[in-house]
């Protein structure tokens, strides 16, 4: 059984490149999510919404935003992954069990979410852009540009608008995501038939990401249309759950489904990622 454990510990760094290289896969389903969930029309499927934009504006509209996409799980992930994988592998994280990697997790979460908030807020606004009139678009030329313009055009504190929903729902993300990865795979290894291979990193990391939809789904619609607002739109969060629940409660759980058909992908692909750089680039765990 000892065998089958992973010999090899993260480098800190390794879980942000990974959702780095996740997040340019999914940024197509991830855009489609965004749009869908700030789209007031009830009757419109995510097909629909794909053939719009291509139609109005190319495939290439699809990768709108993607820069900023990047730069999120570069400052977002690779915080929330350093902090848990730091404390996971100190002597207090190796004998706290699940709930004490629950905190860690949070604790990662929080800093996490409120560091990625600024490209954040530019990842949704220029995915946000296709749907909008020419006349209307920001037109960020890239992430680094959208930061700047914002700082100008808004001042600093509006770079982090909607830095409290971000942070509440990257709390439960990075719960959903890497305890629970954590623990589908040991579980796994611990019946015997499962060892240290891409198929066992793969069904943890579906288990992960159904997990993590469901926890942060109402968090993130929230979020979405919080950054999404234009400046004054909405007076406080209670007239943006107010705005929202327009459509009931299941308004909260709008875009659920392109939300796990994106959330799913990018969780497989950001812990198998990991895992490879672990496996090949890891650091050799002490005897």
């Amino acid at each position: 059984m000892e065998s089958k454990r992973p010999e090899k510990t993260s480098r800190w760094y390794f879980g942000g490149l990974a959702s780095a290289g996740a997040a340019y896969c999914t940024h197509p389903l991830d855009l489609l999510k965004v749009l869908y969930q700030t789209d007031i029309r009830t009757n419109l499927s995510m097909v629909q919404l794909s053939r719009e934009i291509i139609r109005d504006d190319g495939v290439t509209a699809l990768y709108n935003g993607v820069t900023a996409a990047v730069l999120r799980q570069l400052t977002y992930s690779t915080t929330r992954f350093a902090i848990y994988e730091i404390g996971k592998q100190s002597e207090y994280g190796k004998d706290s069990g699940f709930l004490g990697r629950i905190m860690m997790a949070a604790i990662g979460g929080t800093v996490g979410g409120f560091v990625g908030s600024p490209a954040d807020l530019i990842n949704v606004r220029m995915q946000n852009d296709v749907k909008l009139p020419p006349e209307k678009r920001r037109n960020y030329k890239n992430a680094l540009d959208g930061l700047v313009r914002v700082w100008r055009e808004e001042g600093f504190r509006r770079l982090f608008a909607g830095a409290s929903s971000a942070t509440a729902r990257s709390v439960f993300m990075t719960i959903g995501q890497l305890t629970f990865y954590d623990q589908a795979k040991y579980t796994l290894f611990e019946t015997g038939h499962f060892t240290d291979n891409i198929g066992t990193h793969f069904l943890a990391s579906v288990i992960a990401g159904g997990i993590a939809t469901t926890m942060t789904q109402p968090i993130d619609v929230v979020k979405t249309v919080m950054m999404n607002a234009k400046p004054g739109e909405f007076s406080s969060i209670g007239a943006i759950l107010r705005h929202i629940s327009r459509l009931g409660p299941v308004g909260f759980f709008k875009g659920f489904v392109p939300r796990f058909i994106r959330l799913g992908p990018h969780t497989v692909l950001t812990f198998i990622f990991l895992e490879q750089l672990r496996i090949n680039f890891g650091v050799l765990k002490a005897q």
